[in-house]
């Protein structure tokens, strides 16, 4: 049986399928019946495309509307995504820098390193106690370094360079300090000798506190954490972010490894070498008082021109009331 498809609107065309009208022609049926079902699909083909055509010129001003916000906002996203991925990049590329930086230069005072991008290249900043080491004779091993690091990390041929930079007071260096205790643990030291001794030397170099944490087996076999603290130290806030100098290192010790957990509260330099520019936000300046002017002598006959106050309980120019 065969079925007819309704199209709205246009049901006087006499519009069959092409299986009705198949069934028909081997029936044998009348050819004025087959060129009538052609015509009319014919016409009902052209109004469909005319409907179709109203319809998307019609709604073509609100597309291209909507086609340029939907570019405006894929850029914008587009943009947010790749400056996050920057950020991610640059947080990956420090870590691994400063973690291969750590181990090559343990023993010449590393204290940081620091990464400034620049159009034409990428400068690393390396800062130490004992520069000339780092440096190496003539500078063989600055070269070395910068030859490792554009290869580690795919830097084009010639875009890196690498300075070394002297810590100006290494008893403020966090990193310096944890690495002078790892060595005394090293060299048979014992721990409470090897912190207060490095609590000492911080607090002498003008640190405002300083706290030390060694944790793991140090001469027994089961573990402990022992904690020495000197001074005054922030532990929340943005105080604590701009002050609080903080470092860890790991100490393969013979019956373990010992944790080394080291803070330092830097004081505030308003020149910035040895501490932050900004002071703490409780701190109170007590400004001198202004020297007070000499009194001068009214001149003659001034008295006489001088306002003089009403007595109280007297009206303008009259005499007091009681």
């Amino acid at each position: 049986m065969s079925r007819q498809r309704q199209v709205p609107g246009i049901e006087n065309y006499g519009f069959r399928d092409g299986a009705a009208q198949q069934e028909q022609q081997e029936l044998g049926g009348d050819s004025v019946c087959s060129l009538a079902s052609s015509v009319g699909r014919v016409d009902v083909e052209a109004e469909i495309v005319d409907f179709g055509n109203t319809v998307f010129s019609k709604a073509g001003a609100g597309q291209q509307t909507a086609g340029a916000a939907g570019r405006q906002s894929y850029q914008g996203r587009k943009l947010k995504l790749m400056s996050v991925l920057q950020f991610v990049h640059d947080g990956v590329l420090y870590a691994e820098l400063n973690e291969m930086l750590m181990h090559e230069l343990a023993e010449d005072g590393y204290s940081g390193v620091e990464i400034r991008r620049t159009p034409m290249r990428t400068e690393i900043i390396i800062r130490a106690t004992r520069t000339r080491e780092v440096l190496g004779e003539k500078g063989q091993r600055i070269r070395e370094l910068t030859s490792a690091v554009q290869k580690r990390f795919g830097f084009p041929e010639g875009t890196v360079e690498m300075f070394a930079e002297r810590v100006h007071n290494r008893g403020l260096s966090a990193m310096a300090q944890a690495e002078s205790l790892k060595f005394k643990l090293l060299g048979g030291l014992q721990v409470r000798r090897a912190c207060y001794g490095v609590i000492r030397f911080v607090m002498e170099s003008g640190a405002l506190g300083v706290e030390v944490i060694v944790s793991g087996k140090a001469r027994v076999q089961r573990a402990k954490s022992m904690k020495f603290k000197s001074g005054f130290l922030i532990t929340t806030g943005r105080p604590a972010q701009m002050f609080i100098e903080k470092a860890t290192r790991h100490v393969m010790m013979k019956q373990g490894v010992l944790g080394i957990r080291l803070k330092i509260m830097l004081p505030h330099d308003p020149e910035g070498k040895n501490g932050p520019r900004t002071p703490l936000p409780d701190t109170v300046t007590i400004l001198d008082p202004k020297e007070d002017k000499p009194i001068t002598q009214p001149a003659k006959g001034a008295d006489e021109k001088a306002y003089s106050a009403p007595t109280l309980g007297a009206p303008m120019g009259g005499q007091p009331r009681y």
